[in-house]
This record gives C-alpha cells, sequence and structure tokens, in this order.
C-alpha cells in the first residue's frame, strides 16, 4: 500500500471501530480553510471530531505524535467552523485513532488535546 491507500484505509477500519461502538457517521473528510477533519461521528452525549493516523508500525513512534499542536490548532478552527455553520446540542470532542497495519493494531484516544 502507498500512503494514499493506507491512510485511505485507515479510515475506514476507524469508522467500522466507531460504528460497532455505537457512534453514528455524520461526515467524512470536511474541508474548510482551516484545515480537514478526517471523521466526524457522535453518540448519545458528545459530537466527536476525529484525527485518523495511519501507520506500518510504530518503530519511528507513535502515530499520535504526528498530531501536533499547530495540527491541533488547525482541526479546533475546522471544528469551530463545522459548528458555526452547522450547531450542535451535543458537546464537542476530539479524538485521535492510531491504526497501525503490521502488527494490525487500534488504538482509540478519546479527549486526545485535552480540550472540551
Amino acid at each position: 500500500m502507498d500512503t494514499l491507500q493506507r491512510g485511505n484505509w485507515g479510515e475506514k477500519v476507524a469508522l467500522e471501530y466507531l460504528s460497532d461502538k455505537g457512534y453514528t457517521t455524520v461526515s467524512k473528510g470536511f474541508r474548510s480553510r482551516f484545515g480537514e477533519i478526517d471523521i466526524i461521528v457522535k453518540n448519545r452525549e458528545f459530537l466527536v471530531f476525529v484525527e485518523v493516523k495511519t501507520r506500518k508500525n510504530a518503530d519511528f513512534a507513535h502515530a499520535r505524535e504526528f498530531v501536533t499542536k499547530s495540527k491541533q490548532k488547525k482541526i479546533i478552527a475546522t471544528a469551530n467552523y463545522y459548528l458555526a455553520k452547522r450547531p450542535a446540542k451535543l458537546q464537542p470532542r476530539f479524538d485521535v485513532m492510531e491504526i497501525y497495519t503490521q502488527p494490525y493494531k487500534i488504538n482509540h484516544i478519546e479527549n486526545a488535546f485535552g480540550v472540551n
């Protein structure tokens, strides 16, 4: 798999995982002038903005480490834009999902940015 294929596969895996956990898909690949949010899902309590990081393995670094403070700011700005256009009654939350292919592993980090 090349990088793009791996990323698309990882987002599909993340959506299946979240669906199995009771989340409903709201949007995929939401873009604004500030950036992109890979997946937006909801459950009874939260509207969750999910950043998916897919890597072959964690030998170099954990995938979550690539969600830098700068990347977080872009995701938060994009989420604020989304919420301004589509107000929600649910509490927003920012999650990161690490998807590894070798060995296969999913790590769902809830409230990854420490803000709500």
